[in-house]
């Protein structure tokens, strides 16, 4: 993962696990010393799932996609980081593979930052289905912490009334997905049980007021459909084949007799 700045003000950086913090401070991973940065404007958080940007206490005005980041949002491929008056470009790199010696010596010559480089999207492990009114028939994928709520910069916004502005932050997990509920009014709920801080397996419901989600993981469901299919009572359909199978040669020889009977009738 990496941060472009397409203006300059910067040489693009590549951003280490953890925190790499951003301002003006000679101690962060990206030093900008632009007016309007503050010392500790924001930092970038990755893990093993993706990314987050969040603005400390103290911190400066950000924004990702001329959205407004008041506390932390997950980013995605190709999001345009405003840091005060400096734009960055959010980017995914794919990782390098090894290439013959030719090869390589002919890409050193494109290694000029153009613009285009390669991004790739990584496969969700898990995500959220919504089953109920306003998210009905949508699929939110979970690659990173993840707010939910009514407000139009949330990562998944639900026009609903009932909803809060930020209602809820879900988190991957390697078992599954965490949840807190970030004070709403209506509540937060995972199967049917109110919590303030609970944990979503694949296949339970996260339910905010009358919002309802499914969590799936990518796989799940073609594993229990293998499962319904190969149900105990699915084997009565061979055993009754094998069953009408022995009637098949009593049938043959009764036609037979019946043949034989005709015969010497017409020739009496």
């Amino acid at each position: 993962m990496k941060l472009v700045f397409p203006n300059g003000e910067h040489p693009q950086v590549l951003l280490s696990h953890g925190v790499n913090r951003i301002g003006r401070s000679a101690e962060g991973a990206v030093v900008l010393s632009v007016d309007g940065v503050l010392e500790r404007h924001c930092e970038i958080h990755v893990t093993g799932t993706g990314a987050n940007l969040q603005v400390p206490d103290g911190g400066g005005e950000v924004s990702v996609n001329g959205k407004p980041v008041a506390d932390i949002m997950a980013l995605r491929a190709g999001d345009t980081i405003g840091i005060g008056p400096v734009q960055a470009r959010f980017m995914v790199v794919e990782a390098a593979r090894a290439v013959p010696a030719s090869a390589a010596a002919a890409a050193a010559a494109d290694e000029e930052d153009t613009g285009a480089t390669r991004v790739r999207m990584a496969v969700p492990k898990y995500l959220l289905r919504g089953v109920s009114g306003a998210v009905f028939g949508k699929v939110f994928p979970v690659q990173g912490p993840v707010v939910i709520g009514r407000a139009a910069e949330a990562d998944i916004p639900v026009a609903a009334d009932e909803i809060s502005r930020r209602h809820a932050l879900v988190k991957p997990t390697q078992d599954g997905v965490s949840v807190e509920d970030l004070g709403s009014s209506n509540g937060t709920y995972i199967n049917g049980k109110r919590v303030q801080q609970g944990f979503l397996k694949p296949g339970d419901e996260l339910r905010l007021d009358a919002v309802r989600f499914i969590l799936v993981a990518p796989g799940m469901e073609m594993a229990q459909q293998a499962t319904r299919l190969a149900k105990p009572g699915d084997a009565a359909a061979p055993a009754a084949s094998g069953g009408m199978s022995k009637w098949v040669p009593i049938m043959l020889t009764a036609a037979a007799i019946v043949v034989i009977v005709a015969l010497v009738l017409s020739r009496g």
